[in-house]
């Protein structure tokens, strides 16, 4: 039988290979089993999917599982974003969620992300206790289950609206009042994921003239993954392009993600709108508050701390880390560099939707393209030029285990000023320029995250890495 693990945001496996219903309801008893456990069985759990392939169908299994066990569950009335769901934790009081959703993996994968009834993703000491029950049911532990019709009967199972209670925060969160009076066109896609009308439509609320593109459900994604990077992207950058928008938006398969291009269809990184979002807070809302960002996002984000006086946190890698600072408090922007963040005010989980309506609002009130706004950023704080190199490696080598125990001295001809062992290796070089090596915890991969002050130092950087394994 396969191990199941959790990974840094649930687990994920193919379709009818380790994604089975038979494993879905090993996944939905261990939750059942922690839920009662930690006493919490009373206050009942959502269930949500995206618009994976048979994602409905799962979702009832898990609500089978919990139901048979005595927990009341309420099922999404639809295909939901994950913030949305994690937002259905907080606004209902219930113990917890479970999101049936891969994010943005390819098709023919699913998972499971598991939310607590703090509203954000499972801690690290959670998901060990939920491998734990896995393993044991695993070797011979019983799987209760019924009907969804017997849960419904046995008042069980509940199916719930959360999109209104959501759309209503976000009109708390947003200054719908400023994209009133800017006259902007946006271009937003969903990338036929479960963020479908959700940004699209608070932006014509807030009288911004929208187009939309891929905004139909589709299992296949259209053929490509459902992840807002650059080269996923390209039918966005057309039609910003061809509408002669302001600016495109687009999220991932459960929108927890962003991505974003400029009116000239240029792609804009994950690092590049964390930038601009802490700017937008405190230049033009006034805000204030810690700026969290993982071990692998830009130190731009420093800059703007100092800039500011404003304290920076760093964490490793996984935006669970960046949840629990915000459970702490005073976190006025939390993100990572592979398109997740949150902000002061809102759910301890990353959200999509919410960015991109930020990016709108900021638009407006800068009353400037979104390129122009970020050109101030540079001129204020000075450019940074990040790259990330994917390197295969033997599975047994002893490379990583040699540069844990001696760093090298330089990176091409920038010397190393510091070391940091957060999250995998993390060398501080003369300059400002910085290498994380990371490794993969699915494979045998090694990631290694560069950022420089100049083009050239960062050519200088990756073609010194490229050496270390020719």
């Amino acid at each position: 039988m396969t191990a199941i693990r959790f990974g840094t945001d649930g687990w994920r496996a193919i379709v009818a290979d380790e994604f089975t219903m038979e494993n879905v309801r090993v996944v939905a008893q261990a939750i059942a089993a922690y839920t009662k456990g930690i006493g919490q069985e009373e206050q009942g759990i959502i269930i949500g999917h995206d618009t994976r392939f048979l994602g409905r169908r799962f979702a009832l299994a898990v609500a089978g599982v919990l139901a048979a066990n005595g927990i009341r569950t309420y099922l999404a009335n639809e295909s939901v974003p994950t913030p949305v769901v994690a937002f259905g934790v907080k606004h209902f009081a219930v113990s917890g969620a479970i999101m049936i959703t891969a994010s943005h993996n390819p098709p023919e994968y699913n998972g499971i992300k598991y939310i607590p009834d703090y509203a954000g993703p499972a801690t690290p000491e959670i998901t060990e206790r939920l491998e734990e029950e896995i393993q044991r049911i695993q070797n011979g532990g019983e799987v209760l289950s019924i009907t969804p019709e017997e849960a419904v009967a046995r008042r069980l199972l509940e199916v719930i609206v959360l999109r209104p209670h959501y759309e209503a925060h976000l009109r708390r969160m947003i200054h719908f009042d400023k994209m009133r009076q800017a006259h902007l066109r946006v271009v937003v896609d969903p990338m036929h994921g479960a963020g479908i009308g959700y940004v699209s439509r608070m932006l014509a609320e807030a009288g911004v003239e929208t187009c939309g593109i891929r905004e139909t459900a589709d299992p296949f994604f259209g053929g490509q993954l459902p992840e807002p990077k650059d080269q996923h992207l390209s039918l966005l950058k057309q039609e910003v392009i061809k509408q002669k928008a302001a600016l495109g938006l687009a999220n991932d398969g459960d929108a927890d993600r962003f991505g974003v291009v400029d009116r000239f269809g240029q792609y804009l990184t994950p690092n590049a709108i964390l930038v601009l979002v802490a700017y937008h807070l405190v230049k033009n809302r006034g805000l204030r508050g810690r700026i969290v960002r993982t071990v692998a996002t830009t130190h731009l984000l420093d800059r703007l701390a100092e800039r500011y006086d404003l304290e920076l946190v760093e964490t490793p890698v996984g935006f669970k880390y960046i949840g629990a600072q915000m459970m702490r408090g005073d976190v006025l922007l939390g993100g990572e560099e592979s398109g997740g963040a949150s902000i002061l005010g809102h759910i301890p989980e990353k959200d999509g939707v919410l960015i991109n309506l930020l990016l709108a609002e900021m638009c407006a009130w800068e009353k400037k393209g979104i390129d122009q706004t970020l050109r101030d950023v540079y001129d204020e704080i000075g450019e940074l030029f990040s790259t990330r190199m994917d390197i295969r490696l033997p599975e047994k080598t002893p490379w990583l285990e040699q540069i844990r125990t001696v760093s090298p001295a330089k990176v091409g001809p920038y010397a190393v000023t510091g070391v940091n062992r957060m999250d995998g290796i993390k060398l501080l070089l003369q300059g400002g320029h910085w290498v994380l090596i990371r490794p993969s915890g699915t494979e045998p991969l090694l990631r290694i995250y560069c950022e420089a002050a100049s083009v050239g130092a960062l050519n200088k950087i990756t073609e010194a890495i490229r050496e270390w394994f020719s």
